[in-house]
């Protein structure tokens, strides 16, 4: 079954590890016969900081309203950025703040402390890369910035299942290591997973 992919690359660089990764994601996604579109966030024009929070929505720029519909129109979600700090890249947590709104992502219901999920049908696939072990960031530090994106972001907005890929330790990897966590990309994109 062909699926409709729309991948995020959530680093400001696209010359980077993530960047190939993304590429590769999406080569052989495409080469599987899915519908696939590669967004460079660090290649958008848009402001990152929500200047005033819910209480005055900032009108999306061009850029962030194509990729508010790119999102609607996918059926599987790839993110693939940096772990830096523990989380995203503010680059991406900005994205999300100006993006993912009330009335687009999700709906707070009234005298209620629950909330509709507005982007329910869609899966996601995150892949980061980790200067930590990822045994140490899963274990030791509790996974923290895959708790944010999965729960409180993804999930909150009806997006699931959230599959996690942590590919580390870049920092002193090998060019031969590397090359392997290119080839998980590529195993993921062709399975559209």
């Amino acid at each position: 079954m062909s699926r409709s992919i729309l991948i995020l690359l959530g680093h400001p660089d696209r010359d980077s590890l993530c960047g190939a990764l993304a590429q590769r994601y999406a080569t052989a996604a495409e080469n599987a016969g899915h519908q696939v579109r590669l967004i460079a966030l660090g290649e958008l024009e848009f402001d990152p900081v929500l200047r005033h929070g819910y209480r005055q929505i900032q009108p999306l720029e061009p850029d962030l309203q194509d990729a508010a519909d790119a999102i609607e129109a996918c059926d599987h979600l790839v993110l693939v950025y940096p772990t830096w700090w523990g989380a995203m890249p503010a680059l991406l947590k900005g994205f999300f703040d100006r993006v993912l709104l009330p009335g687009y992502a999700f709906r707070y219901r009234r005298d209620s402390v629950w909330w509709d999920r507005l982007l329910a049908g869609r899966s996601a696939r995150v892949i980061t890369t980790l200067d930590t072990p990822p045994w140490y960031y899963r274990w030791i530090y509790r996974d923290p910035g895959i708790v944010q994106i999965r729960a409180t972001i993804l999930e909150f907005c009806g997006i699931r299942p959230v599959r996690v890929s942590r590919l580390g330790a870049v920092r002193g990897s090998t060019p031969a290591q590397r090359e392997r966590w290119l080839a998980v990309a590529a195993d993921l994109g062709a399975r559209a997973r």
